[in-house]
């Protein structure tokens, strides 16, 4: 009998020194884990910090260069003319076939007009207006340059035409009144200019 007890006291020193080195390491295995998870939140908030200091250096850094082309009166060739391809396809879901910045033409009469840039897709064709500060006097004029363009290529009116003005910056009263005639609009962003309506715009065909 004593011979049991002995066995059964052995029995119980045994599993509870196993039930320590378990409970050992588990705690070491937890605080391991622990500290990898507060390592990896660290690592994605230094990740995300990083990012939005890029990201805003790519806005500063495309700001400067727009101020440049503008005082070069090269905007239109340097910024927007480049963006146009991708923000059309984005938006639009057209791929530009015909891109033509200072798009310029003379009628029989003598008559002369210049557009900051055309855009020709199979299905539209979107013409944009760039000023290095858009005012609502702008926006108002822009319904004149889509007549007068109409007018001067007459070549495309078989296509619905899109209006497209561009600036450094836009100005939220600016743009809300563009939008309300139905314009897209686009300033500089990440990717030198960058759509500023809202995501579920849909502009108006001309």
């Amino acid at each position: 009998m004593a011979a049991v007890i002995e066995r059964v006291d052995r029995l119980e020193e045994a599993l509870q020194d196993f039930i320590t080195n378990v409970g050992i390491e588990f705690n070491k295995l937890y605080n391991s884990q622990m500290r990898a998870e507060a390592e990896m939140h660290a690592f994605r908030d230094e990740m995300g910090t990083f990012k939005d200091e890029v990201r805003q250096q790519n806005r500063d850094m495309n700001r400067q260069w727009g101020e440049i082309s503008n005082k070069l009166g090269t905007m239109v060739e340097d910024l927007v003319s480049p963006s146009l391809p991708r923000i059309i396809e984005a938006k639009l879901r057209e791929t530009v076939l015909d891109l033509m910045p200072r798009r310029k033409r003379r009628l029989a009469d003598g008559r002369v007009r210049e557009f900051d840039a055309v855009a020709v897709t199979a299905n539209l064709v979107c013409l944009n207006s760039t000023k290095a500060t858009l005012r609502s006097a702008d926006v108002d004029r822009f319904v004149e340059d889509i007549a007068a363009f109409r007018e001067f290529f007459p070549e495309y009116d078989v296509l619905p035409l899109v209006g497209i003005l561009a600036s450094l910056a836009v100005d939220g009263s600016v743009l809300n009144y563009a939008e309300k005639q139905g314009y897209l609009v686009l300033a500089v962003g990440d990717e030198l200019m960058e759509i500023k309506n809202r995501s579920d715009f849909e502009p108006k065909r001309w």
